[in-house]
């Protein structure tokens, strides 16, 4: 039997941040404008990724892999960052070229994306679509690369996977998702805000990104339009003019143009390298190039989404009167104990969860979840019926049978029934040896029982000699 041999490595330095578009989008601003002062017509697609088109660069400077040399050169030496350049037929290709650095000669980028592995559809940050299902679909249909894909005739593409598929099919062949669209969008569609005073603070900027979207998105959508060009433009009190493209294959949302516009605004207003002089005086929301908007027509059978119009203007304006954190949601992500699951963020952000929900994480406590999770669990006491503290001891078994429990919080006292322990052992490769605890699932009733006394579940775990309350089950 020949033994195992197992490597294991540890990186102590690593750090891992959730994801955070304001975040990306403040800190990118600087290597946009870096960008932006060798090449025109610069088009941010999300944080962290830009488009050129390469005809105009490389007249000037002679070569394709010249005009990638310069920019990389270039954003180095401004702003300090490393970027990577990748130059092909198309966005989606071009994209994938960047991640890899490399230069696809013109015409052969459908025999680059033909070696590709499927998954490399899914790119919502560039498709602006979440085809992790589509992917894991061809995926068990046997096609594994985008040629093989690409190979298939388009009705048979369209009858089995439908529209998401044709546009996915589209890409797989080195073509864009949809034709472009030559006709210029109507002039008076530019939204124009005029600011006095100017604005100079974040908050006030996100109250007016919200503000101007609505607007935007309203006019569009009577016209039976949608934008996937967006053009930000402002004006400042020292006369400076400052403008951005943001590109999107989709149709741009409200949510989404707000977004884009708060991002814009926040990099312009917070940027070392770039920051204007002076408060933004005006501002304009262009719609460089529409589409059609039926799919965001209201539903058949009226206007459903009032009251949600209504309640979202008013938190709008709750931010915009108290600042961009004074109105939070919760969103659910992965995890195995109820208090690290949800994440509060503020009103109108993505709800993007810290970590994937799907993932099989072994110990995560079941369904249901408790209804009510303190910030700060709580310390309890375990007792059998004489009186002596439980624990868990090293094999994960109960040391007795609980009989009563004793919490800071008003409680019942009396155990009816329990479940567990369950044991949880988690980072076991951290500093400290990471963590190692064991839950329970206990029913309370008052002393003495009374069939007239509401049961309550509670959810207890025993961690490094001492129990606390995680949650309660109403």
């Amino acid at each position: 039997m020949v033994p195992t041999r197992v490597v294991v490595v540890w990186c102590p330095e690593l750090v891992v941040l959730a994801d955070d578009p304001d975040r990306d989008a403040q800190g990118f601003e600087p290597v946009v404008a870096a960008v932006e002062s060798l090449v025109p017509g610069v088009e941010v697609v999300c944080p962290g990724l830009v488009a050129v088109p390469a005809r105009g660069p490389t007249r000037y400077f002679g070569d394709e892999s010249r005009v990638a040399e310069r920019i990389v050169e270039v954003v180095a030496a401004r702003t300090g960052v490393q970027c990577q350049v990748g130059i092909a037929d198309g966005l989606f290709a071009a994209t994938l070229a960047a991640q890899r650095g490399l230069r696809v000669p013109p015409g052969d980028s459908v025999g680059f994306l033909a070696g590709l592995g499927i998954a490399e559809l899914h790119q919502p940050a560039v498709t602006g679509a979440d085809r992790a299902a589509l992917v894991d679909l061809l995926h068990r249909l046997g096609l594994r690369i985008l040629g093989a894909f690409a190979a298939l005739p388009v009705d048979d593409v369209a009858s089995r996977f439908g529209l998401d598929g044709v546009r996915a099919h589209r890409l797989a062949r080195g073509l864009d998702e949809r034709l472009p669209l030559r006709r210029p969008p109507p002039a008076d569609l530019t939204v124009t805000r005029r600011f006095d005073p100017p604005l100079e603070r974040v908050d006030a900027a996100v109250f007016a990104s919200r503000e101007a979207a609505g607007h935007l998105h309203t006019a569009l959508a009577s016209r039976g339009l949608a934008c996937v060009r967006l053009g930000i433009s402002a004006c400042t009190e020292a006369g400076e003019e400052l403008h951005r493209v943001w590109r999107y294959t989709e149709s741009l949302t409200e949510s989404a143009i707000a977004d884009r516009v708060r991002w814009q605004l926040d990099g312009w207003l917070t940027s070392r390298g770039s920051r204007p002089s002076a408060g933004i005086t005006l501002l304009r929301l262009i719609p460089e190039e529409t589409i059609g908007g039926q799919a965001l027509q209201r539903g058949l059978w009226g206007e459903s989404g009032k009251d949600d119009e209504r309640a979202d203007r008013a938190l709008v304006r709750v931010q915009g009167m108290l600042g961009h954190q004074a109105v939070l949601m919760g969103v659910l992500g992965g995890g195995r104990d109820p208090t690290d699951r949800v994440r509060l963020v503020p009103w109108g952000d993505g709800l993007t969860p810290v970590r994937d929900v799907h993932f099989p994480w072994p110990g995560r406590l079941p369904a249901p979840s408790p209804s009510r999770v303190p910030t700060h669990p709580l310390p309890a006491e375990v007792f059998d019926d004489a009186g002596r503290a439980l624990g868990v001891n090293g094999r994960g078994r109960l040391t007795g049978v609980p009989y009563r429990i004793a919490a800071e919080e008003n409680l019942p006292p009396r155990v009816l029934s329990w479940a567990g322990p369950w044991p949880l052992v988690e980072r076991w490769w951290g500093p400290g040896g990471g963590r190692c605890c064991a839950r329970l699932q206990a029913v309370l009733g008052a002393e003495p029982v009374e069939p007239s006394t509401e049961p309550l579940a509670v959810l207890l775990a025993y961690e490094t000699g001492h129990w606390r309350v995680e949650g309660v089950y109403e």
